[in-house]
């Protein structure tokens, strides 16, 4: 039987979700957890990667298993087993031929900001130091919905089929006065996409680059014409559909 894990964790001290050889990862964690449990090594699919210090909002994984679980059970025991900065919020169980990663028909991601030195978001926001036109920046993001091609904010040298996606939604959205935030949504995200795109945005609303030059980058395909990839730390998945 497959089973689908909803989590939820905090990436600051972890070097992404991926296992890595030399670094602690969710993924590991998580394994460690539900092996622990279950009494058997267990291996999770996830939806996707998320770099070092990214963080999730909602991350979702699946494993299977030859016997039949009390996912509600289970699912509380691995909250008291897993550390402190990872949460699971449900386990189900679905048809075989659901995946985690494959399945998934949009993935959502937020990047937040905030314009006004707070100490209680340093982990969660990233600061800017300079003024910024966000109707600007959103005439910019308005932009990514008319292209399909978004290999210049794809990382130099990632080996990928495709540069395609679907982007459906890509906005600022401000909370308060002096917090927003970045939401883009597509089928697939390129390895580093966003916080490049981020970056690119944020020089359109620094004024130093125009609409027009943002539109070429679009159109161009260069990652060295692209802005730089903004810090980890801001950067959430915040929602997997199915």
């Amino acid at each position: 039987m497959r089973y689908f894990v909803w989590i939820r964790f905090d990436g600051t001290a972890y070097h992404g979700w991926q296992i890595q050889p030399n670094g602690m990862s969710v993924q590991e964690k998580l394994q460690d957890g539900l092996s622990l449990l279950l009494r058997r090594p267990i291996e999770v699919v996830g939806a996707g990667r998320t770099d070092a210090g990214v963080h999730a909002h909602q991350m979702v994984c699946h494993f299977d298993s030859e016997q039949p679980i009390d996912t509600t059970q289970l699912c509380y025991r691995l909250g008291r087993v897993l550390p402190r900065d990872i949460s699971c919020e449900k386990i189900e169980a679905v048809s075989a031929d659901m995946h985690a990663r494959f399945s998934a028909r949009r993935r959502v991601y937020r990047y937040f900001i905030h314009t006004k030195r707070d100490p209680f978001l340093r982990h969660y926001s990233v600061e800017m130091h300079y003024p910024l036109d966000f109707d600007l920046m959103n005439q910019a993001a308005a932009q990514l919905l008319t292209v399909d091609d978004f290999k210049a904010f794809c990382k130099a040298g990632a080996d990928v089929k495709t540069t395609l996606c679907d982007v459906t939604t890509a906005q600022w959205v401000k909370t308060g006065e002096s917090s927003y935030y970045f939401e883009i949504a597509a089928n697939r995200f390129l390895r580093n996409m966003v916080r490049a795109v981020v970056g690119t945005l944020v020089d359109v609303g620094r004024k130093r680059i125009s609409l027009e030059q943002f539109d070429r980058i679009l159109q161009g395909g260069t990652r060295s014409d692209a802005g730089e990839s903004m810090p980890a730390n801001g950067l959430f998945l915040w929602q997997v559909d199915y």
